[in-house]
């Protein structure tokens, strides 16, 4: 089976709508990929930019070449503000890897881009601006090979330095 490595960079958002009267808007965001509960990562939480929030963090994954040949298989980036009586919803972002994929490779792979963040079904408030590079295809018997060797050169032999 081959896969590609998939460097997400999610750089800042603005405009967002405010969720919170009282004290400042903490924000950050969860990023899944095809629905994968597993897959989800995140971001720190932006403590000062309020409705403009900036993290410029970098992300990786591995990504099924199968992945990239439907338009079914989404990357899905939801902002939310952090609270102590729990964390409260601003809206979301959905874009087909595949479109991203077939947008960036032209470009040699990376691309840099901004889409609205949707907050129903048909209102958007702000926009997310994010980059992104797909890797080489690889098998993946080379990718975890690859992996294995660099955390050996991180880590030592018995896992630790």
């Amino acid at each position: 089976m081959e896969c590609r490595k998939l460097e997400l960079t999610i750089n800042s958002a603005n405009g967002l709508r405010e969720v919170r009267r009282i004290f400042k808007m903490k924000v950050y965001a969860k990023v899944f990929i095809g629905g994968n509960q597993e897959m989800e990562k995140r971001t720190p939480v932006d403590k000062h930019g309020r409705t403009n929030p900036a993290w410029h963090y970098t992300m990786k994954y591995s990504i099924s070449e199968q992945w990239l040949e439907h338009h079914g298989t989404m990357l899905v980036i939801k902002l939310y503000c952090k609270r102590k009586l729990g964390d409260r919803y601003i809206g979301e972002v959905h874009q087909s890897l595949k479109q991203l994929y077939d947008y960036a490779y032209p470009l040699g792979g990376s691309a840099v881009v901004c889409f609205p963040v949707q907050v129903g079904s048909a209102d958007s408030e702000g926009q997310l601006c994010f980059s992104y590079r797909f890797g080489e295809k690889v098998t993946i018997e080379k990718l975890m090979l690859a992996e294995s060797i660099a955390s050996f050169l991180v880590t030592g032999p018995g896992g630790a330095i």
